[in-house]
């Protein structure tokens, strides 16, 4: 089996949005400071905090964000939703640590309501668990936890890190939904994308508390967070889609080689 044309080059591109996130980077280029400086800023009960707000909103933005989504639209509106949350970040801007907890549903809402139309764009159906959970997996791929080993940093090592629990969870939801209710396995692959997702969600709490940053400077970190995670769906839905024609073997196969490529490439620099 080989790729047909232009399906290979798909899936290099998709390898260095999923391999090298830029977030960190993207926001130091805001106001010209690296993220780890702008780090020491926060609340040191801040880490503490933001992973049990990270869970909270995403599991509202899982019951809410498809529930006015339609299946036929042609294509996702990307530049629309980065305009949305880049609102709602200048708002939440205004007042702050403490406005960043109230925007952070909003936002979240917004960005699975992104990410799911790129899901659709990519050929999957939006009315079903699997898709659903998929696109909440999207939140675990910004960024990386200090508890990852070597075999959970990369693409493949994070699904695979989460296969098992979401298996259960796709399961669980297609019998009960997404609701308040729906059971302890649907909640804790929530939990564990929550503590990958709360890594993201403090590098851009980071800028949003320094002096120069305000209402303008906060749409602005808000506009590039969204398009990081439009970025990787459109990277992890496009995989997945080379899966579906395929085969997951032959893909992950094919990625593996990339992984090897690049390694070698880095090693001889």
């Amino acid at each position: 089996m080989a790729f047909e044309a232009g399906d290979q080059e798909l899936l290099r591109k998709s390898f260095c949005a999923l391999e090298y996130p830029s977030l960190a980077a993207r926001l130091s280029g805001v106001i010209g400071t690296p993220i780890e400086i702008a780090a020491h800023l926060l609340p040191r009960n801040w880490y503490r905090q933001v992973e049990g707000v990270a869970e909270k909103a995403i599991s509202k933005a899982l019951r809410t964000a498809l529930s006015t989504m339609h299946r036929h639209e042609l294509s996702a509106h990307e530049l629309y939703h980065r305009a949305l949350v880049a609102g709602s970040g200048g708002i939440g801007g205004l007042f702050g640590l403490p406005g960043l907890v109230i925007e952070l549903p909003i936002t979240t809402t917004l960005m699975m309501r992104g990410i799911a139309e790129i899901a659709r764009d990519e050929g999957e159906d939006i009315d079903s668990a699997e898709t659903r959970m998929a696109c909440v997996q999207v939140f675990a791929l910004g960024g990386t936890t200090e508890t990852d080993d070597a075999a959970e940093t990369g693409y493949y090592g994070v699904r695979l890190a989460l296969s098992g629990y979401m298996t259960a969870a796709v399961a669980q939801a297609a019998q009960q939904g997404f609701d308040a209710a729906s059971g302890p396995v649907v909640l804790k692959v929530i939990s564990m994308i929550a503590s990958r997702f709360g890594v993201t969600i403090s590098q851009r709490a980071a800028l949003q508390i320094m002096p120069i940053i305000g209402a303008l400077g906060a749409a602005t970190v808000n506009a590039i967070f969204m398009q990081h995670f439009q970025d990787i769906a459109r990277a992890h839905f496009t995989v997945r889609r080379l899966e579906r024609k395929y085969g997951e073997d032959f893909v992950r196969a094919r990625y593996r080689e990339l992984e090897k490529e690049d390694q070698l490439r880095r090693s001889s620099r």
